[in-house]
């Protein structure tokens, strides 16, 4: 029999964990302002990064089910191993703070409980073994360094140069569009899948040598500039259809229901709508034959325009406004507002608007309000992903 003095303390352990998650997911499913001096805004801080940390060890350990091959060539495990040091420990100092000081116990107690898990799994010193390249995989690493990267890039230029002063990092719908960001990021193998074989399948008999290796003989900055143009035409036809095409239009409708406007809002877009469009896209610039160095450059530039496009930012761009999209620019295609409606298509060069007309005219400022007009999409990613095959009444 066990003894009593053994089972009561047990269940208070277990009555503290439980209250624990429960008050961190209760905190996880609200929004408004970090208030400072209670040890919000620092556990946040610290559950995020112990999380991030937890991630990155199941990579390590599992790197060919959980890492994007592509990448994983790119940068050194060392780094990432002493990042994640150094995160391990902010996280775990942080928390430890935080509950000797009484604030927010059970936010922090969850980071802590997750550090020490870490460091229980191996923390930053799991080797890596040798594994096969080919395994079906989803992106786990690309998550947490796009994560990062862009909270540390994106939000610090939203704070410096906002668009709307004293718009809250942690929004109404933030879970939302959090979630988006997640699940188009660990799908990233599928999909990459899924539009190789299509892009194949669809165009590979345009495929010319002729025209790749005129196109090839061009210089790197006019090629590359040649390569955005090409995409954003056909980007620009693709999505004019999206919105005049009443079928297509409920995909593209949950794109355009974020009601706030941030770095992290373009990250809500329906899955099958991010694949066509981007078969399409890569599918011209595959028949056209651009050089794999402009190809990386490229994808560089359409991942950092379409999350900064999205940002709460403004700025002085004077010409430029006329030449390439800003987060102005983009901003009024998602406002709600009557003037905007079907307007500024363009995603990179902004002439493509003014070349077939689809630019706004007349409004001045910025808008006053973002989402379709008579917010019908319904919260949750979920039912997002669900939108467009529902019948409509």
């Amino acid at each position: 029999m066990i003894e009593k003095h053994l089972v009561e303390p047990a269940k208070a352990v277990i009555d503290n964990l439980s209250g624990a998650v429960s008050e961190t997911t209760d905190l996880l499913n609200q929004s408004g302002p970090l208030k400072p001096g209670q040890g919000l805004a620092s556990g946040v801080l610290a559950l995020t990064l112990a999380i991030l940390c937890l991630l990155g060890v199941a990579a390590f350990h599992y790197p060919q089910y959980l890492t994007t091959p592509e990448l994983r060539r790119e940068y050194s495990p060392d780094v990432i191993r002493h990042i994640m040091f150094a995160a391990m420990v902010l996280a775990g100092s942080i928390s430890l703070l935080n509950v000797v000081l009484n604030r927010k116990r059970g936010l922090n107690g969850v980071a802590g409980t997750m550090i020490l898990l870490c460091v229980a799994l191996g923390g930053s010193h799991v080797p890596i073994k040798d594994f096969p390249d080919h395994t079906p995989y989803i992106g786990l690493d690309w998550f947490i360094l796009d994560l990062l990267g862009s909270t540390v890039i994106f939000a610090a230029i939203e704070k410096l140069f906002p668009l709307y002063k004293g718009q809250l990092l942690f929004r109404r719908e933030w879970q939302t569009d959090m979630v988006h960001f997640a699940v188009n990021h660990f799908i990233v193998g599928l999909a990459l899948l899924t539009v190789n074989f299509a892009i194949h399948r669809l165009f590979g008999w345009m495929a010319n040598e002729t025209l790749h290796d005129l196109v090839q003989s061009i210089h790197f900055v006019p090629q590359l500039l040649l390569c955005i143009l090409a995409a954003d035409f056909v980007q620009y036809w693709t999505h004019r259809a999206y919105h005049e095409i009443p079928f297509l239009w409920r995909f593209h409708a949950v794109h355009h229901s974020a009601k706030t406007m941030d770095w992290l809002a373009g990250s809500r877009q329906h899955i099958l709508e991010l694949i066509v469009t981007r078969v399409g896209v890569l599918g011209a610039l595959y028949v056209l034959g651009f050089d794999k160095e402009v190809m990386d450059v490229y994808i560089i530039v359409v991942g950092f325009q379409a999350v900064f496009n999205h940002a709460n930012v403004h700025l002085p761009w004077g010409p430029l406004k006329y030449i390439i999209v800003t987060p102005d620019f983009h901003h009024w295609h998602h406002s709600s507002d009557a003037v905007a409606i079907d307007k500024n298509y363009a995603a990179h060069y902004a002439f493509l608007d003014h070349l077939f007309g689809t630019q706004i005219k007349g409004q001045t400022g910025f808008p006053e309000k973002y989402g379709v007009q008579g917010d019908y999409m319904p919260d949750g990613f979920t039912k997002q992903l669900m939108f467009p095959f529902r019948s409509q009444k």
